[in-house]
């Protein structure tokens, strides 16, 4: 398919790693000046998972950015999901596995990135296999997990583990699985699973979602799997999903049954333009495109889209236009994440054991 060329100057610069990156995430910077990243290995030979800090050098001297590793942890398992919350100088990650648990860690940037763990869930029955996806809630005290299962917890913590705890909110006992979670509000979270379907949930409501939209309408790919899931903080209506088939659509909640298709199957019989064929993993909100004039865009069109996928396109999707091809790779793009403080840079994990870091001028 045809792709938008970029208007603006774009730098890559493509670090290799000696391990297999399963994550990669931005950390909130102590200074303007100051960059970090939180990044989740695991090295094939040792068969040895862990998380490092890294200084993110953007070495203005040199023609490509640095690594300095600050601190680092072990993981008992290999990391399944990762996210953080960005409350500086002690930003938090949380850090699900595929034996079932999660950590909670913090890392201080002021003192060297040095990295604790703050609380830690590994119970027999949190979860029964692999914990799918987490997501924490922007305080950092409470933490939503999901797995294919078909459970959902709610893990709230206070400062150390002694004051943590955790409650089921919904069992499906396994008919059900969900693998993507994304917090909406302080008391609600959507969750994406199977058929392209997606969840929404309420705290204040107990024995289930209080609203679910079903993938009966993508064609026959209801065999399709919501890999990641986003909702922007100005339009909480809309939660916008990716997944199998290179499919990337959004729901309105206020328009009941209908997706918004930006990508990959649709609605009809034309099919919609294919940005990618293979699994998009993440997707997320693209806060740098048309940052200035946010609010100018009406509530009813979707915001622009930067989303990775598994053969290798990294890519910014506006509706009714061109997508946007930042990267294409010859390996999967496994994550990225695009810094809040400065949307100009991305930082994104190359299957071949390798970080790419874009700068947008």
């Amino acid at each position: 398919m045809a792709f938008a060329e970029s208007q603006n100057p774009l730098r890559v610069h493509r670090i290799p790693q000696s391990r297999y990156i399963d994550a990669v995430r931005w950390l909130s910077p102590v200074s303007p000046s100051d960059r970090f990243a939180a990044i989740a290995y695991f090295d094939a030979d040792t068969n040895s998972p862990s998380i490092e800090i890294a200084y993110v050098d953007p070495n203005p001297q040199s023609s490509s950015p640095t690594l300095t590793p600050q601190s680092s942890w072990t993981s008992p398992s290999r990391i399944s999901s990762l996210k953080t919350a960005h409350s500086t100088p002690q930003p938090l990650l949380a850090a699900a596995t595929f034996s079932g648990s999660l950590h909670i860690l913090a890392s201080d940037l002021i003192n060297g990135g040095v990295m604790e763990s703050e609380a830690t869930v590994s119970e027999l029955g949190f979860h029964s296999g692999p914990v799918s996806a987490v997501d924490l809630r922007e305080g950092g005290t409470e933490c939503v997990s999901v797995g294919e299962d078909g459970r959902v917890n709610l893990v709230c913590f206070v400062g150390d583990s002694s004051k943590l705890s955790y409650r089921r909110i919904f069992d499906a006992n396994g008919l059900v699985g969900y693998t993507a979670v994304k917090w909406a509000s302080p008391s609600e979270f959507a969750t994406g699973g199977y058929g392209f379907g997606i969840q929404w949930w309420d705290q204040r409501t107990s024995g289930g979602p209080v609203l679910q939209f079903k993938g009966n309408w993508c064609q026959g790919k209801t065999s399709g799997i919501v890999h990641s899931i986003d909702i922007h903080p100005s339009r909480k209506h809309t939660c916008l999903a990716g997944g199998s088939s290179g499919t990337v659509f959004a729901w309105d909640r206020r328009a009941a049954q209908q997706p918004i298709v930006l990508s990959g199957a649709g609605t009809g019989e034309a099919p919609n333009s294919l940005l990618s064929e293979s699994e998009v993993w993440e997707v997320q909100y693209d806060r740098y495109t048309r940052r200035s004039n946010i609010s100018n865009i009406s509530s009813t069109r979707i915001l622009p889209v930067m989303i990775c996928s598994e053969d290798g396109i990294l890519a910014v999707i506006e509706q009714g236009e061109e997508p946007l091809e930042l990267l294409a790779e010859p390996c999967a793009i496994n994550s990225f994440d695009i810094d809040q403080q400065n949307p100009s840079n991305v930082i994104c994990s190359l299957e071949w054991e390798s970080l790419a870091i874009l700068t947008r001028s």
